[in-house]
Order: structure tokens, then sequence, then C-alpha cells
């Protein structure tokens, strides 16, 4: 691995939460993800499931967890399942893991070879009455992709039919969504190298210079600096394509006069940060530019204020939309009229500012978390307002990463990254 791993401490911790929640009687399995073919012999890198690293911090494909926390024997109640390097995986691959590692890293005492899980389970079933299965739930999955844990799901099911079933998901929606200090710290580490790759391409861009240049560069920043890249496909939206909000084709070419959307942000130790900023490719604003930009910038500091122990997901968002509707009668977008005729099910702000102003980030870029909890110390999100102008042929999104507080204001893990205009300004003219 390129980065500093987090101590085992913090895993064991992880595991403990999860286990207190467990019903009596019961076991959990986790499984990696698969190795993703493209085509021929071709396959993705390898990308561990977020949920056995945040239980084990293992970062090796075939690993399973079995956690049994009423098991006779106290070795039994955490053990850890890793692929076994031979001769042929050595010469190809390199070497796997080797207990002693996989111990060190998890915290987990009793490591063994992944042949050895069937039987292991059939012991530990026979010992139980449920397991607790994992799924992704997340609001936003939309896969088709059968994956390494629905494979389990489907063979546990057929061979041991009579056991109570029991959801993972969530418990770890719960606990994943709390972070930990040194979870907090990492997230930090990826925000530090986003700065980086940000201050570089400041410096970068001008007329001329293509969307995908300025990926490269970003890029560049970030592996240098220990991360394996970007925490998502990154969006370089010149001129109108930052009204588009999903943009990745990044094949355009900057233009005197444009604004250039970024939001492209760098991974560290699987930990996700996320920026947007939207700067002028001539290296100054217009005046419309400057108007429409300082409204949205309004519009992400008052909304971070929000973000407080205590509030509801929809509450905020509902705040968020009313200071959103001020800046658009004041920018004259919207009139009087438009907001009291508006549905409130599509409030008027929606015709310019359209997605949701914050997420959970951590682990996933669009992290876990139940949205029907309140928010409470050590969450993390974006805040990330836009007003899109298509009419106009420019769209200005903002977005930083803030970490809630148990009182006062949330803290703003990139508060060092250039975002008012004249300090974008005065680096880009330097």
């Amino acid at each position: 691995m390129r980065y500093t791993p987090i101590i085992s401490e913090l895993y064991k911790k992880n595991r403990e939460k999860f286990m207190r929640k467990m019903k009596k009687d019961s076991i959990a399995v986790f499984n990696s993800n698969d190795i993703y073919p493209i085509g021929a012999d071709s396959t993705f890198p390898f990308e561990q499931h977020r949920d056995i690293f945040y239980l084990t911090g293992i970062d090796q494909e075939e690993t399973i967890l079995l956690l049994s926390p009423e098991a006779k024997e106290i070795e039994n109640r955490e053990i850890l399942f890793i692929r076994k390097t031979d001769k042929n995986v050595q010469v190809w691959e390199g070497s796997k893991l080797s207990k002693s590692d996989a111990r060190s890293i998890s915290g987990i005492e009793k490591i063994l070879w992944l042949n050895e899980f069937d039987s292991t389970l059939k012991e530990m079933t026979s010992q139980n009455n449920g397991i607790y299965l994992n799924k992704n739930e997340h609001y936003r999955n939309n896969s088709e992709t059968q994956t390494r844990e629905d494979r389990f799901i489907g063979k546990f099911k057929k061979e041991y039919p009579i056991h109570f079933v029991y959801r993972s998901n969530p418990i770890l929606q719960h606990i994943r969504s709390i972070k930990d200090p040194l979870e907090i710290r990492q997230i930090q580490r990826a925000c530090n190298i986003t700065e980086m790759g940000f201050r570089r391409i400041l410096k970068f861009i001008k007329p001329g210079v293509w969307e995908y240049e300025i990926e490269a560069e970003l890029l560049h920043e970030f592996i240098s600096n220990r991360s394996k890249g970007f925490a998502y496909s990154p969006i370089i939206a010149s001129g109108k394509n930052a009204n588009v909000l999903h943009y990745i084709k990044n094949n355009f070419q900057c233009k005197s006069g444009e604004l250039v959307l970024i939001d492209a942000a760098a991974e560290y130790g699987n930990y996700c940060s996320d920026l947007t900023r939207t700067v002028p490719v001539s290296g100054r604003y217009s005046d419309r530019h400057k108007a429409i930009y300082n409204s949205v910038l309004n519009v992400k500091k008052k909304a971070s204020t929000l973000l407080t122990p205590g509030v509801l997901w929809k509450e905020y968002h509902e705040e968020v939309g009313k200071i959103m509707t001020a800046e658009l009668l004041m920018l004259g977008l919207l009139d009087k009229n438009d907001v009291r005729k508006q549905d409130p099910k599509l409030p008027a702000y929606k015709k310019y500012f359209m997605h949701g102003t914050s997420h959970h980030i951590g682990l996933d870029t669009h992290d876990y978390g139940l949205l029907n909890e309140p928010f409470e110390p050590n969450m993390v999100f974006t805040v990330e307002p836009g007003i899109y102008l298509p009419n106009e042929g420019f769209g200005i999104r903002l977005e930083d990463v803030v970490v809630v507080q148990e009182s006062g204001e949330p803290v703003n893990l990139m508060k060092n990254i250039p975002i008012e205009i004249d300090e974008i300004e005065s680096i880009m003219n330097s």
C-alpha cells in the first residue's frame, strides 16, 4: 500500500461497535469485493469493499471476516480469512499478506487461510441461530452488478435455510456515519492533497488549455502525494458544460472569458475528499460572474453553520432552500410572484439549484448515513450549493468538507483551499 495505514485499535473499536448491536446467538460475515473484469484478460484495479475495510483495515481481495461475539472460545469471536500466497501467485502478483501482517493491520488474533472458511462457517452456524448478511442499501445505490456479497447471501440461504437472517447495513449506516478522530485525520490528509492539486492548476489554467489537461495536472499532483488518484470521476466543466451536473467527458477547450467548474478531489487510504471550485479561464471574473459567485459563496457559508447536532436532514435542506431563494430574489433570477406561486414539492429555487446541498463523506464519496437520524458530532458532510444559468452559458458551484462539532460551527477541513474571489484571482495572476 502507498498510504500510511491507521493503527489497528480503530478497527478493533469498529468491530466492537458493530457487535454491540448484534442480536444474541448470531454471527456476521463480511466479504471483500470482486476484481471486476473489463474484457479479455483485463480487469479494473481492485477496490476493497468499504465495510470490510472499516472493520479490519485489510486492503486485499478474497478476504472474509466472521464475527461471533458469543462464541465460547474467545479466539472464535473474531476470525479473519485471507488468501494464501502460492508459488504461482508470488511470481505473477507478488506475495499476499502473511498471517502476521493481517494480524498487525486488523488487530484480529485468529487468522486462517481462505480454504478453511466453509468448515469454520459450518461450525459457527451450528452454535448460533442467526446470521447478519451484508448488502449495499445506500439510498443512492442503483447498481445491477452482482457482488461477492450477493453470491454469498444466495449460497448461505440455500445451505442454511432455517437460520434467521438479519441485515448488517442499518448498523453500518449508523456507526460508519460518525467518524473516529483517526478517520477524520485520513480525510484531512485527502483534503490536503486536494489543496496541492488545486493550487497547481490555478497557475496552469489559461485560455486554450483543454479540460483533460487540467484533469492530468490534478492526477499528477495527487499520485505524487501517495494518493491512488481521484476519489470519484472528476468533473472539469468549462463554459456551458458546467450546467451538466455529472459532466465527466472533460474534452473541451477552455476559452477566454469563460469559467471552468472543477469538481475533483483526492482520496487517501480509501478515505475521500470532495472539492468544487469555479475559476475564470482568463484569470479574472466578470462583474456578472462575481455577483453569482458571491451569492453561491454566501449560501455555502450560511448552510455550513446549520450543520449542528440534533438537526434533521429534511429541516436542513428546507432551510438552505430559503437561503438560496433569498439570494435568487436579490439577483433578480426569481421574483416574489415566483415564490408565491411555487409548488412546495418543487420550490422555485430548484430552477437554478436542482441538487442537494450536502451528503455524508468518508470511506465513500457519498458515504453511509441514515437520513432520518439527526446530525451528531463527528459526522462529516460536504456543503455544495450552486447556481446554474444555461441561458448565460455558465454555472457556479462551490464545495467544502466539514465536520459537525459538539457545539459551535462545524470545522471546515478545506479552510486552506482558496475560495474567495480576490485570492483566486491573485494566485492565477501571480
